[in-house]
């Protein structure tokens, strides 16, 4: 086969806060993020919410000791995935690149072209596809090899997801089953899932298949459990005043204080490593939140990191990839062209999402427009002497 790579993709975090305001820049500025009409605003319009939200996120990762683990643990897991398909007699070398922070995915493929790898087998650390997460790191990769006369000679297979892989749901259910044994009434304990959201237009308009993903995956862990506990999926992390998938968490959670629920065992089922929405969205935010509604036992089942198993099932998902057919970048799913990812809802008055998202986007048409005038010489704020 010749020399072989494994290509780990992950989102990214800032390692420190003085990261925080580039790393969101780099977030707001992919496409697959925030979709504009006009390619050339979609940088001027990263720079606006990047600074107007870096306060904020920098107070978010100061609650979990200033900056993500992300990067820390997706490079433990490289080498324990390394050690494993070693023993398993496989002679690879493990890349890691990530999104939208360091080690970008650029700088992975610029190292796998100086080792001369001749296969590559691209794995993205979600268990999910969608086409903000898998999808964005393979639209990079794809243009990367349609215009690189090298990376064309590559071999490349592509894994887009692993959410029903034998091994990767044994491990959900012993993470899970670790922490049910902490309540009083192990069976009678609530297990509340909790994935990362998408907007519906993902689904509807785009034919993103993350939606049935996370509930056949939720359904296949708790067969796994074989427990009788009952359950509840729900979706965190909305932003924007459009609709995406629900129920939201904060709302099901609030749900579930009101059923009478007492004791609830968190499950973050998009994520595999610990970073700032398991460590402070969950553990923090909708920690309150649950309290609030009169849950008594909120514990959260950590991620899985290098959990053993789930090491072991990423090493047999390498393994087989390299025996199966290859999976090219065009058999993924693709974004529209014109598709709308975010639609106004509805109108509220006070200091709403909608009012913020709005907010936003005049202060862009704002921003666009003192540009236009610093350019031109000429326009409202020349005439009043501003400018």
């Amino acid at each position: 086969m010749g020399r072989i790579g494994v290509l780990l993709l992950n989102l990214g975090g800032p390692d420190k806060i003085e990261d925080v305001r580039p790393f969101l820049y780099n977030l707001f500025s992919d496409p697959e993020i925030i979709r504009l009409p006009v390619k050339a605003l979609q940088q001027p319009l990263a720079w606006l919410i990047s600074t107007l939200r870096a306060r904020r996120s920098e107070e978010n990762y100061l609650e979990i000791g200033g900056g993500s683990p992300l990067r820390r643990i997706t490079e433990a897991q490289a080498k324990a995935l390394q050690a494993k398909l070693e023993e398993m007699g496989q002679d690879v070398k493990i890349y890691i690149g990530m999104r939208y922070w360091h080690p970008f995915t650029e700088e992975a493929i610029a190292q796998i072209k100086k080792d001369d790898i001749e296969q590559v087998v691209i794995l993205p650390l979600y268990p999910q596809f969608s086409i903000s997460t898998s999808g964005s790191s393979f639209r990079v990769l794809e243009e990367m090899w349609l215009k690189d006369p090298v990376l064309k000679q590559i071999k490349y297979t592509l894994i887009p997801s692993w959410y029903d892989h034998p091994g990767y749901l044994q491990a959900m259910a012993d993470l899970i089953e670790q922490e049910l044994t902490k309540f009083p009434d192990p069976d009678q304990a609530h297990v509340f899932f909790s994935a990362h959201g998408v907007p519906v237009s993902y689904v509807e308009e785009a034919g993103d298949p993350y939606q049935k993903e996370i509930e056949e995956c939720t359904r296949l862990i708790m067969e796994t459990l074989e427990r009788p506990n009952q359950y509840t999926l729900a979706y965190q992390s909305k932003v924007g005043p459009v609709e995406w998938l629900q129920p939201y968490t904060d709302d099901a959670l609030e749900e579930l204080g009101h059923q009478g629920i007492e004791d609830l065992a968190v499950v973050p089922i998009s994520f595999v490593s610990e970073h700032i929405e398991t460590l402070q969205e969950i553990d923090i935010e909708y920690r309150e939140v649950a309290e609030e509604a009169g849950i008594k036992n909120f514990h959260r089942v950590p991620a899985l990191n290098i959990h053993p198993e789930f090491i072991n099932a990423l090493a047999h998902i390498v393994v087989d990839s390299l025996d199966s057919h290859p999976h090219t970048f065009a058999e993924v799913t693709h974004p529209k062209e014109n598709m709308k990812m975010y639609p106004q809802e509805k109108w509220q008055w006070g200091l709403t999402t909608a009012a913020e998202v709005w907010n936003g986007r005049l202060a862009m048409l704002g921003f666009i427009g003192l540009l236009v005038e610093l350019i031109s010489g000429s326009g409202p704020l020349h005439m009043v002497g501003i400018l």
